[in-house]
Order: C-alpha cells, then sequence, then structure tokens
C-alpha cells in the first residue's frame, strides 16, 4: 500500500469511495443530505483541504484522508477494504507529516469514534449539530 498525493483527476475516484465508505459507515445520515454533500465535497471540500490517498499495488485507491490546519477533516475507506489498516496507516500519515491532532467525528458513528480512540485522540467536546448545521452532532477530539 502506498500513499501518494492526490492530483485532480483522481478526484472522481474519490468521491466514489466517499459515497462508498458513507453508505457503509453513516446509516443515520439521510438519503437528501448526503445527496446535498457529494457536490459540495466534490467541487468545494476535495480543494481545501491536503488530501492524500492509499493506493493498493495495482494502482487502484482504497482511502483517503484530508488535512486542514491541523485537523483531520476527512478520512474514508472502500467498504471492502476496511479492517485491513489502511485507515490507521492514512491516519499516522496525517499526524506524523501533515501536523494533524484534532479530529471531528460524528457522534452516531461509533466505529470512527472507537477508532480514532484507538490511536490516542481523546473526545474534548460536543457539537449539536454538523458542519452544514444538520442535526447529527459531532464529537471534537484530540490526541
Amino acid at each position: 500500500m502506498n500513499i501518494e498525493i492526490v492530483e485532480k483527476a483522481d478526484h472522481f475516484q474519490l468521491i466514489e469511495v466517499w459515497e462508498a465508505s458513507v453508505r457503509a459507515t453513516h446509516d443515520f445520515l439521510a438519503e437528501d443530505d448526503l445527496q446535498e454533500l457529494k457536490p459540495l465535497i466534490l467541487e468545494e471540500y476535495f480543494d481545501a483541504v491536503d488530501l492524500r490517498c492509499a493506493k493498493n499495488g495495482n494502482g487502484e485507491i482504497q482511502g483517503f484522508c484530508g488535512v486542514y490546519d491541523g485537523n483531520i477533516e476527512m478520512l474514508f475507506i472502500l467498504p471492502e477494504a476496511r479492517g485491513k489498516g489502511i485507515g490507521t496507516m492514512l491516519a499516522a500519515y496525517a499526524i506524523k507529516e501533515q501536523g494533524a491532532s484534532k479530529v471531528d467525528v460524528n457522534e452516531q458513528n461509533e466505529l470512527a469514534l472507537g477508532f480514532y480512540q484507538h490511536i490516542g485522540f481523546k473526545v474534548t467536546g460536543r457539537s449539536p449539530v454538523d458542519g452544514q448545521g444538520k442535526p447529527y452532532p459531532l464529537l471534537h477530539m484530540v490526541l
């Protein structure tokens, strides 16, 4: 598995990884909210973060991570690639190479919460809504 800088040409692959991952892990998210987020991520959010992706030996993107201002803003893994250490590898890279020390996690996403706690993050606060003002509480975590 190789971690590489994401090129603009990779964004369509990333949005496919994002959607597959969200559908597998964010069962609390309404379909309308998912469809509303998709173009924002593709057209705005990818460009706003420092993106890295994990590619397998065949050069296929298995997951990606985006960091902005010390915060892991996005970390998504293909459902079939989960549990293989890719998220841990991307998070470790984000921490060591990109200076990440914070992350916000959807409170309802217990797997993500457990993952971040397992790698050393601690909950330091909570917001009742997400970044779009939707009723999906966020837990604020730091190393």
